[in-house]
Protein backbone atom coordinates (compact mmCIF):
# COMPACT_ATOMS: atom_id res chain seq x y z
CA UNK A 1 0.00 0.00 0.00
CA UNK A 2 2.69 2.24 1.16
CA UNK A 3 4.93 1.72 -2.00
CA UNK A 4 1.23 2.79 -4.46
CA UNK A 5 0.91 5.80 -2.80
CA UNK A 6 4.77 6.59 -3.00
CA UNK A 7 4.64 5.73 -6.76
CA UNK A 8 1.47 8.14 -6.77
CA UNK A 9 3.31 10.94 -5.32
CA UNK A 10 6.14 10.03 -7.73
CA UNK A 11 3.84 10.51 -10.53
CA UNK A 12 2.32 13.44 -9.59
CA UNK A 13 5.13 15.82 -8.89
CA UNK A 14 6.41 14.84 -11.91
CA UNK A 15 3.00 15.94 -13.84
CA UNK A 16 3.56 18.86 -11.94
CA UNK A 17 7.28 19.08 -12.53
CA UNK A 18 6.20 18.53 -16.55
CA UNK A 19 3.46 21.27 -16.40
CA UNK A 20 5.79 23.68 -15.30
CA UNK A 21 8.06 22.85 -17.79
CA UNK A 22 5.88 23.16 -20.51
CA UNK A 23 4.52 26.57 -19.04
CA UNK A 24 8.15 28.05 -18.80
CA UNK A 25 8.67 27.11 -22.58
CA UNK A 26 5.49 29.00 -23.55
CA UNK A 27 6.61 31.85 -21.69
CA UNK A 28 9.92 31.62 -23.19
CA UNK A 29 8.09 31.15 -26.45
CA UNK A 30 5.89 34.30 -25.80
CA UNK A 31 9.00 36.30 -25.25
CA UNK A 32 10.75 35.73 -28.59
CA UNK A 33 7.32 36.30 -30.57
CA UNK A 34 6.89 39.34 -28.48
CA UNK A 35 8.91 41.84 -30.49
CA UNK A 36 7.38 40.34 -33.84
CA UNK A 37 3.63 40.69 -32.25
CA UNK A 38 4.09 44.21 -31.50
CA UNK A 39 5.23 45.42 -34.72
CA UNK A 40 1.90 43.18 -36.56
CA UNK A 41 0.22 44.64 -34.04
CA UNK A 42 0.98 47.93 -34.86
CA UNK A 43 1.47 48.10 -38.51
CA UNK A 44 -0.66 45.32 -39.81
CA UNK A 45 -3.40 44.53 -37.17
CA UNK A 46 -4.55 48.31 -36.20
CA UNK A 47 -4.36 49.56 -39.37
CA UNK A 48 -6.55 47.11 -40.90
CA UNK A 49 -9.41 47.18 -37.89
CA UNK A 50 -9.23 50.94 -38.58
CA UNK A 51 -9.83 50.48 -42.67
CA UNK A 52 -12.74 48.51 -41.50
CA UNK A 53 -13.66 51.30 -39.07
CA UNK A 54 -12.91 54.42 -41.57
CA UNK A 55 -14.88 52.44 -44.23
CA UNK A 56 -17.99 52.77 -42.90
CA UNK A 57 -17.94 56.46 -41.70
CA UNK A 58 -18.04 60.12 -43.21
CA UNK A 59 -15.08 62.37 -43.40
CA UNK A 60 -15.03 66.12 -43.29
CA UNK A 61 -12.32 68.07 -45.94
CA UNK A 62 -10.03 67.69 -42.73
CA UNK A 63 -10.16 63.86 -42.58
CA UNK A 64 -12.19 63.72 -39.39
CA UNK A 65 -15.03 60.78 -38.72
CA UNK A 66 -18.35 63.24 -38.75
CA UNK A 67 -20.60 60.32 -39.35
CA UNK A 68 -20.78 56.44 -39.09
CA UNK A 69 -22.78 55.47 -42.51
CA UNK A 70 -22.59 51.51 -42.49
CA UNK A 71 -22.47 50.41 -45.86
CA UNK A 72 -22.82 53.25 -47.90
CA UNK A 73 -19.49 53.72 -49.00
CA UNK A 74 -19.41 49.88 -50.31
CA UNK A 75 -22.72 50.62 -51.68
CA UNK A 76 -21.62 54.10 -53.59
CA UNK A 77 -18.13 52.33 -54.40
CA UNK A 78 -19.81 49.46 -56.66
CA UNK A 79 -22.27 51.64 -57.97
CA UNK A 80 -19.94 54.02 -59.49
CA UNK A 81 -18.91 54.14 -63.03
CA UNK A 82 -15.10 54.95 -61.94
CA UNK A 83 -14.35 52.49 -59.82
CA UNK A 84 -14.69 49.74 -62.31
CA UNK A 85 -12.99 51.77 -65.46
CA UNK A 86 -10.11 51.52 -62.45
CA UNK A 87 -10.37 47.78 -62.26
CA UNK A 88 -10.51 47.55 -66.25
CA UNK A 89 -7.49 49.58 -66.38
CA UNK A 90 -5.89 47.67 -63.16
CA UNK A 91 -6.49 44.20 -65.11
CA UNK A 92 -5.31 45.64 -68.10
CA UNK A 93 -1.54 46.81 -66.32
CA UNK A 94 -1.79 42.94 -64.70
CA UNK A 95 -2.48 41.82 -68.52
CA UNK A 96 0.44 43.69 -69.64
CA UNK A 97 3.53 42.97 -66.85
CA UNK A 98 2.53 39.88 -65.26
CA UNK A 99 2.97 37.55 -68.31
CA UNK A 100 5.40 39.90 -70.17
CA UNK A 101 7.92 40.05 -66.94
CA UNK A 102 7.98 35.98 -66.73
CA UNK A 103 8.74 35.04 -69.70
CA UNK A 104 10.96 37.66 -70.88
CA UNK A 105 12.92 37.39 -67.24
CA UNK A 106 12.86 33.33 -68.27
CA UNK A 107 14.13 33.72 -71.74
CA UNK A 108 17.23 35.66 -69.84
CA UNK A 109 17.19 33.56 -67.09
CA UNK A 110 17.62 30.29 -69.78
CA UNK A 111 20.01 31.75 -72.48
CA UNK A 112 22.48 32.43 -69.61
CA UNK A 113 22.51 29.35 -67.40
CA UNK A 114 25.47 27.63 -68.73
CA UNK A 115 29.24 27.87 -68.44
CA UNK A 116 29.88 30.34 -71.21
CA UNK A 117 32.69 32.74 -70.79
CA UNK A 118 31.25 35.71 -69.37
CA UNK A 119 27.75 34.70 -68.61
CA UNK A 120 28.36 36.12 -65.20
CA UNK A 121 28.42 39.90 -66.59
CA UNK A 122 25.26 39.49 -67.99
CA UNK A 123 23.94 37.94 -64.55
CA UNK A 124 24.70 40.71 -63.16
CA UNK A 125 22.83 43.08 -65.55
CA UNK A 126 19.87 41.46 -65.64
CA UNK A 127 19.69 41.09 -62.23
CA UNK A 128 20.77 44.81 -61.71
CA UNK A 129 17.05 46.22 -61.53
CA UNK A 130 16.35 44.75 -58.39
CA UNK A 131 18.54 47.26 -56.51
CA UNK A 132 17.32 50.55 -58.26
CA UNK A 133 14.18 51.95 -56.51
CA UNK A 134 11.07 53.08 -57.74
CA UNK A 135 11.69 56.68 -57.97
CA UNK A 136 15.28 56.19 -59.47
CA UNK A 137 13.94 53.86 -62.23
CA UNK A 138 11.02 56.16 -62.87
CA UNK A 139 12.95 59.43 -63.59
CA UNK A 140 15.17 57.06 -65.90
CA UNK A 141 12.33 56.34 -67.83
CA UNK A 142 11.01 59.40 -67.75
CA UNK A 143 14.13 60.81 -69.82
CA UNK A 144 13.58 58.07 -72.13
CA UNK A 145 10.40 58.14 -72.62
CA UNK A 146 10.95 62.34 -73.05
CA UNK A 147 8.81 63.55 -76.59
CA UNK A 148 11.96 65.53 -77.51
CA UNK A 149 15.09 64.59 -76.50
CA UNK A 150 14.11 61.15 -75.32
CA UNK A 151 16.71 57.86 -76.54
CA UNK A 152 13.62 56.09 -77.08
CA UNK A 153 11.91 58.27 -80.00
CA UNK A 154 15.65 59.56 -80.90
CA UNK A 155 16.10 55.56 -82.25
CA UNK A 156 12.62 55.62 -83.70
CA UNK A 157 13.48 58.81 -85.70
CA UNK A 158 16.73 57.16 -87.02
CA UNK A 159 14.44 54.50 -88.35
CA UNK A 160 12.03 57.09 -89.78
CA UNK A 161 8.77 56.16 -87.67
CA UNK A 162 6.91 59.12 -86.10
CA UNK A 163 7.85 60.10 -82.72
CA UNK A 164 5.71 58.08 -79.90
CA UNK A 165 3.55 60.48 -76.93
CA UNK A 166 4.44 57.81 -74.38
CA UNK A 167 3.50 59.45 -71.45
CA UNK A 168 0.81 62.07 -72.73
CA UNK A 169 -1.77 59.79 -75.03
CA UNK A 170 -3.73 57.72 -73.75
CA UNK A 171 -3.62 54.54 -75.84
CA UNK A 172 0.40 54.87 -75.34
CA UNK A 173 0.10 55.78 -71.18
CA UNK A 174 -0.44 52.53 -69.52
CA UNK A 175 1.90 50.31 -71.99
CA UNK A 176 4.23 52.95 -71.35
CA UNK A 177 4.33 52.50 -67.60
CA UNK A 178 3.71 48.60 -68.61
CA UNK A 179 7.26 48.82 -70.18
CA UNK A 180 8.76 50.30 -66.90
CA UNK A 181 7.14 47.98 -64.99
CA UNK A 182 8.56 44.91 -66.60
CA UNK A 183 12.01 46.23 -66.53
CA UNK A 184 11.61 47.01 -62.77
CA UNK A 185 10.07 43.47 -61.93
CA UNK A 186 13.35 42.36 -64.34
CA UNK A 187 15.64 41.45 -61.62
CA UNK A 188 13.77 39.91 -59.01
CA UNK A 189 12.36 37.83 -61.43
CA UNK A 190 15.43 36.41 -63.76
CA UNK A 191 17.08 35.66 -59.51
CA UNK A 192 13.85 33.77 -58.65
CA UNK A 193 14.10 31.61 -62.43
CA UNK A 194 17.80 31.46 -62.36
CA UNK A 195 17.99 29.83 -58.85
CA UNK A 196 15.42 27.31 -60.17
CA UNK A 197 17.22 26.29 -63.27
CA UNK A 198 19.88 26.00 -61.22
CA UNK A 199 17.78 23.13 -58.96
CA UNK A 200 17.36 21.09 -62.35
CA UNK A 201 19.92 18.26 -62.03
CA UNK A 202 22.42 18.10 -64.77
CA UNK A 203 22.01 14.26 -65.33
CA UNK A 204 18.36 15.67 -67.07
CA UNK A 205 19.83 17.82 -69.48
CA UNK A 206 22.87 15.04 -70.30
CA UNK A 207 20.11 12.14 -70.54
CA UNK A 208 17.86 14.33 -72.87
CA UNK A 209 20.89 15.28 -74.95
CA UNK A 210 21.85 11.16 -75.12
CA UNK A 211 18.83 10.53 -76.29
CA UNK A 212 18.45 13.25 -79.10
CA UNK A 213 16.28 15.75 -77.76
CA UNK A 214 16.54 19.11 -78.81
CA UNK A 215 18.21 21.81 -76.46
CA UNK A 216 14.42 23.25 -77.13
CA UNK A 217 12.57 20.42 -77.10
CA UNK A 218 14.20 19.60 -73.40
CA UNK A 219 13.34 23.30 -72.03
CA UNK A 220 9.28 23.04 -73.24
CA UNK A 221 9.04 19.55 -72.35
CA UNK A 222 11.58 18.31 -69.57
CA UNK A 223 12.64 21.91 -67.43
CA UNK A 224 9.77 23.43 -67.32
CA UNK A 225 7.46 21.36 -66.21
CA UNK A 226 10.46 20.74 -62.85
CA UNK A 227 10.51 24.92 -62.91
CA UNK A 228 6.73 25.22 -62.41
CA UNK A 229 6.67 25.76 -58.73
CA UNK A 230 9.59 28.19 -59.13
CA UNK A 231 7.38 29.60 -61.79
CA UNK A 232 3.97 29.77 -60.15
CA UNK A 233 5.54 31.32 -57.25
CA UNK A 234 6.68 34.06 -59.53
CA UNK A 235 3.06 34.41 -60.98
CA UNK A 236 1.58 34.87 -57.40
CA UNK A 237 4.19 37.33 -56.29
CA UNK A 238 4.13 39.14 -59.53
CA UNK A 239 -0.04 39.54 -59.48
CA UNK A 240 -0.15 40.96 -55.99
CA UNK A 241 2.36 43.36 -56.83
CA UNK A 242 0.54 44.84 -60.28
CA UNK A 243 -1.86 44.89 -58.10
CA UNK A 244 -0.23 47.24 -55.62
CA UNK A 245 1.39 49.31 -57.76
CA UNK A 246 1.77 52.95 -57.29
CA UNK A 247 5.05 54.89 -57.43
CA UNK A 248 5.85 55.18 -60.93
CA UNK A 249 2.05 55.80 -62.00
CA UNK A 250 2.53 58.71 -59.35
CA UNK A 251 5.77 60.16 -60.87
CA UNK A 252 5.29 59.83 -64.12
CA UNK A 253 1.37 59.90 -64.80
CA UNK A 254 -0.49 60.74 -62.17
CA UNK A 255 -3.54 58.53 -62.70
CA UNK A 256 -3.76 60.70 -66.30
CA UNK A 257 -3.85 61.50 -69.06
CA UNK A 258 -7.81 60.86 -69.14
CA UNK A 259 -8.04 58.32 -66.41
CA UNK A 260 -5.79 55.81 -68.48
CA UNK A 261 -3.45 54.72 -65.87
CA UNK A 262 -6.02 55.59 -63.17
CA UNK A 263 -5.38 51.98 -61.15
CA UNK A 264 -7.16 51.27 -58.01
CA UNK A 265 -4.34 52.08 -55.25
CA UNK A 266 -3.89 55.41 -57.36
CA UNK A 267 -7.79 55.81 -56.54
CA UNK A 268 -7.14 55.23 -53.42
CA UNK A 269 -4.23 57.47 -52.68
CA UNK A 270 -6.49 60.23 -54.25
CA UNK A 271 -9.19 59.84 -52.36
CA UNK A 272 -7.98 59.48 -48.86
CA UNK A 273 -4.63 61.30 -49.09
CA UNK A 274 -5.47 64.31 -51.91
CA UNK A 275 -9.08 64.61 -50.84
CA UNK A 276 -9.15 63.36 -47.49
CA UNK A 277 -12.19 61.22 -47.97
CA UNK A 278 -10.92 58.34 -46.01
CA UNK A 279 -14.11 56.41 -45.54
CA UNK A 280 -14.15 56.00 -49.51
CA UNK A 281 -10.90 55.56 -49.94
CA UNK A 282 -10.90 52.54 -47.30
CA UNK A 283 -13.62 51.17 -48.59
CA UNK A 284 -11.90 50.82 -51.78
CA UNK A 285 -8.65 49.47 -50.02
CA UNK A 286 -10.88 46.64 -48.68
CA UNK A 287 -12.76 45.72 -51.66
CA UNK A 288 -9.02 45.32 -53.31
CA UNK A 289 -7.74 43.51 -50.70
CA UNK A 290 -10.83 40.68 -51.26
CA UNK A 291 -10.11 40.85 -55.04
CA UNK A 292 -6.54 40.49 -54.40
CA UNK A 293 -7.36 37.43 -51.88
CA UNK A 294 -9.96 35.62 -54.32
CA UNK A 295 -7.63 35.57 -57.17
CA UNK A 296 -4.65 34.24 -54.88
CA UNK A 297 -7.07 31.18 -54.24
CA UNK A 298 -8.13 31.05 -57.13
CA UNK A 299 -4.59 30.70 -58.52
CA UNK A 300 -4.04 28.26 -56.09
CA UNK A 301 -7.00 25.88 -56.78
CA UNK A 302 -6.70 25.80 -60.43
CA UNK A 303 -2.76 26.65 -61.62
CA UNK A 304 -1.13 24.36 -58.21
CA UNK A 305 -3.13 21.29 -60.09
CA UNK A 306 -0.67 21.73 -62.80
CA UNK A 307 2.65 22.82 -60.79
CA UNK A 308 4.76 19.43 -60.68
CA UNK A 309 7.15 19.10 -57.49
CA UNK A 310 9.77 17.03 -57.70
Amino acid sequence: MAVNESALKREATASVSARKKKWEENILAYLFLAPSLVLFAAFLFYPMVKSVYLSMTLTDPRGRVVEFVGLDNFIDLLASGQFYSNLKVTLLFILFTVPTSIVWSLFLAAITHNKLRGMKIFQFIFSLPIVISVGTGSIIWFLLFHPTAGMLNYFLSIAHIDPIPWLTSPSWALVSISLLTVWMNMGFLFIVLSSGLQGVPEEIYESAKIDGSSPMRTFIQIVLPLLSPTIFFALIVSVIGAFQAFGQIHILTKGGPMNSTNVIVYSIYQDAFVNFRFGIGSAQALVLFVIIMILTVVQFKVLEKKVHYQ
